[in-house]
Parts: structure tokens; C-alpha cells; sequence
């Protein structure tokens, strides 16, 4: 709540930035031109083409907007990487330190498996099974292995804990002390030099079939005398929580017997060349409901013409749903990183390309003869302002990290090369965090913002 409501903050200065231009100016910028200053100076390509549309149903036939967004977007680009960078020194920050607090205050803990090898010492539990000693703790953890006598075994709900019994345990991190405390201590154990042969494997799920499906209801450790200890997914490594609803594309850590690992993956599918097949269905899918639903009117009061999403804010909404719903209606969503690039490229390019042919005709006469400098001035304050300012309040008041903050600035302008650069800086996953933070909140804004703008005043 406090990313997006600081990332709102640089959405409306933006705006009033360029009202305040434009009124201070006495009209020397037409107020379609203006708009199109203003998505240069956030990168905002979509919201351009909302705008567009917006003033298509206004009949308006005046010069490109497209020219005013080419003026500015190149120093705005320029603009945010350097507001990230003029924050760090107006503040002093100092990237170990951030490093070290964003660690400790991690709040996603919860999330991430913790592996470690205990001894039963709690008498309590001693001659208690291990559904028996789930319920008494309170807390999910996976017992995946267990030394009983010298033997290894892959335990189930009904296997019994006995004092001296050494177990492989995972767990969320936050869990972690209370179960060592419950069961025992934590010892030294080499798996690998047991009697029975273990494995432990990553499988991928590639069929579709298991798409959607919680953890719980495909009864490993029950069917196949398996234990899964935790799914990587996107670059994250999640707990293997029963709840769980597993998706095309995890990776999924079993452990048990190489045999029965095998039937795992026959029955989770891990088929390499089976990810490398995209998913046009769901892709195609998505686009045809995007654009119904950026197509229709949403009426406001006050507003003689309706406002619509268009052809940017409509899928964006879709897409969303449909990542978190879409396993409902057998949609399979996965796309390798490669292809959601490509796919991603080629449309910014050919819209681009589009809106620079038509506007490249008078764009040198514009630069040269015309205001174009003076729009590459406005974009460039409108740009960097705002983010010094929200930014200043973010440090000050808010205390967000450095890093967060990196990606919160790069996400608040929808600007990818902005998040390259805070990648690189931060080598670590947090200003992607920020910015997918606020995205679909800011872009949603920027896709509405320009054509109650123009609706309203024109």
C-alpha cells in the first residue's frame, strides 16, 4: 500500500506538472501536444495510444502527439536513471548497509524453505506419529527423511518418532526455531552414506493436467512414498505447503527412492522441450478479451464521451486475471522468459513504428523551427521533479529501502531500462520487487490519466 500510494503521488505531480505548463504558457502548447509531452516524459508508450484513441473519438485533427512524445522520451529515459542515482548521493546511501537492513527486515520469510537435520530429544513426542506431532506443534514443516535404528526410510503420516531418531526437516524460515525446539536439536547428518539409496531430483511440471492442482491432492508421500520439500517457481523457492496450487513450469524438489522419483516425473510430465512450446491459446486468448474489454465505454459524470482502457489497459487487466485465474478455466500461462520478451518487443516496435512514420514528416521542422526544444525542456521537468520529491518523502518519512525504492521510481514511469540499471546496481532481487509492485496500479493510471484529461478540458 505504501509503494503504490507513493508511486500515485508521482502519477498526479506528473499531471500537474504538465497542467501547470500548459496553463503557465497561456496555451502556447496545444493541451493534445501537452499529453503527449507528458507520456514521453514517463515512458509511457500504452498510455500514448490511449490518448490517441481518446482523441480519435474527438474528431481532433491537429499536429501528431506522437511528436511531442519523441521530444521527450529520450532525456526522460536519461531522467530516471539519474533520479535513482541523485537520490542515492543527496541521501548518502550506502548500498552494504542497505543490503544488510533490507535482509533483517525481509517480510517474505514465510515463504522460503529452510533445510535442517534434527535428533528427537522431546520425550513428549517419543512413540507419537508424525501427524500426531504436526497437530501438537501447530506448524507446517515436511519431514522428507528419517533415521530410525541405522535404517533410512521416507516417512509418512503414520511413522513413528522415536528418542534418538534423526529426521531431515523443511520448514518456512520464520517456523524454523519453534520446530527445533519442539522436536529436538539440530545435528550434522550425511544422507547420502545411508543404507538406502536416496534421491533427491528437481522435476518440472509440464502437463497441463496438473496445471492448477494443490499440492495436497496429488498425494505423493500417500500413491508414490515421496516427499516434496519445496517448488522453485519464477527464481523463488516456495515451502511446500499442501495448499499450494502447482502451475506449468515449477520445479518441484522430490525426494525418495530413485524408482519411485522416476514415476513422479512420468506423472508430473518433465518434459524440457515441452516448456520451449508456447502457449498460444492462452496468449491469443488473452489478447481477444484484452481488447473487448478495452473497448468498452466506461462513463463518467461529467464526461460527455466515455472513457475506455483500449488496447493497452484491456489486456493488461486481462492478463492479470487470467495469471491468477486462469488455471481455473484450463489455461496453461506459462511462456518462456525468451518468448514473453520477443512478444513484448515486437509490440512496443511495430506501435512505434506506427506512430513514428506518421509523425516523422514534420519532426525535424518541429525540433528545428518549432517548439521541439522547449518540449524536450517541459518533458525533461515534468520527468525528473516528481521523482525527486516522492522520492526525498519515500527516504525521509516512509524509510523504503534504496533498493525498493530503485525499482518503486523505475516502476512508477513503467520504464524497463530504468529497472536494467537498478538490477545491476542492487545485484539483488529487490527493485524488481518495487517495480512489479506498482506497475499494474501505475499504468493503469497513466492508460486513464491522459484521456480524462483530454475529455475533460477539451
Amino acid at each position: 500500500m505504501t509503494l503504490n500510494l507513493l508511486a500515485v503521488g508521482i502519477v498526479l505531480l506528473n499531471i500537474a506538472m504538465a497542467l501547470g505548463f500548459y496553463y503557465g504558457l497561456d496555451g502556447r502548447i496545444e493541451l493534445p501536444m501537452m499529453v503527449g509531452i507528458l507520456y514521453g516524459a514517463v515512458t509511457n508508450t500504452p498510455g500514448l495510444g490511449a490518448a490517441q484513441e481518446a482523441l480519435n473519438q474527438l474528431h481532433y485533427d491537429g499536429p501528431q502527439i506522437a511528436l511531442g512524445y519523441a521530444c521527450a522520451y529520450p532525456l526522460a529515459v536519461v531522467g530516471i536513471i539519474g533520479s535513482i542515482i541523485a537520490v542515492r548521493y543527496l541521501f548518502r546511501i550506502n548500498l552494504n548497509k542497505e543490503e544488510e537492513v533490507l535482509n533483517s527486515q525481509n517480510d517474505d520469510v514465510h515463504h522460503k524453505p529452510h533445510m535442517m537435520h534434527l535428533e528427537v530429544r522431546n520425550e513428549s513426542i517419543h512413540g507419537k506419529s508424525l501427524i500426531q506431532v504436526k497437530n501438537f506443534l501447530g506448524r507446517p514443516f515436511v519431514c522428507s527423511r528419517i533415521r530410525h535404528n541405522d535404517h533410512v526410510s521416507i516417512p509418512n503420516h503414520e511413522t513413528i518418532f522415536y528418542s534418538g531418531d534423526q529426521l531431515f526437516v523443511v520448514c518456512s524460515e520464520e517456523d524454523a526455531e519453534a520446530v527445533t525446539a519442539f522436536i529436538g536439536r539440530q545435528i550434522e547428518v550425511d544422507w547420502e552414506k545411508q543404507d538406502t539409496p536416496m534421491v533427491s531430483r528437481r522435476i518440472l511440471v509440464t502437463r497441463s493436467e496438473i496445471n492448477g492442482k494443490t499440492l495436497g491432492a496429488m498425494h505423493f508421500r500417500s500413491i508414490y512414498g515421496v516427499n516434496v520439500t519445496r517448488i522453485h517457481r519464477s527464481g523463488v523457492d516456495l515451502f511446500a505447503d499442501p495448499n499450494l496450487v502447482l502451475q506449468v513450469g515449477d520445479r518441484v524438489m522430490v525426494v525418495g527412492e530413485l524408482d519411485a522419483v522416476e514415476r513422479v516425473a512420468r506423472v508430473l510430465g518433465n518434459s524440457l522441450k515441452r516448456l520451449d512450446h508456447p502457449n498460444i491459446v492462452t496468449i491469443f486468448t488473452g489478447i481477444f478479451l484484452g481488447i473487448l474489454l478495452g473497448s468498452l465505454p466506461i462513463a463518467f459524470p461529467g464526461i460527455p464521451t466515455p472513457v475506455k482502457l483500449g488496447l493497452a489497459g484491456g489486456p493488461l487487466v486481462v492478463a492479470i486475471l487470467i495469471g491468477r485465474f486462469g488455471h481455473k478455466l484450463k489455461l496453461v500461462t506459462y511462456t518462456t522468459q525468451s518468448a514473453n520478451l520477443m512478444l513484448r518487443e515486437i509490440g512496443i516496435v511495430l506501435f512505434l513504428a506506427s506512430v513514428g512514420i506518421e509523425a516523422g514528416a514534420n519532426f525535424v521542422q518541429t525540433v528545428v523551427e518549432g517548439d521541439g526544444l522547449l518540449y524536450v525542456g517541459i518533458g525533461f521537468l515534468i520527468t525528473i521533479v516528481p521523482l525527486l520529491i516522492i522520492g526525498a518523502i519515500a527516504r525521509l518519512y516512509f524509510k523504503v529501502n534504496y533498493f525498493i525504492l530503485m525499482g518503486l521510481i523505475a516502476g512508477s514511469n513503467t520504464d524497463p531500462p530504468a529497472l536494467a540499471y537498478a538490477n545491476q546496481a542492487a545485484n539483488n532481487d529487490a527493485p524488481s520487487v518495487g517495480y512489479s509492485t506498482v506497475y499494474p496500479l501505475t499504468m493503469f493510471l497513466r492508460i486513464l490519466a491522459g484521456q480524462m484529461i483530454l475529455l475533460l478540458l477539451m
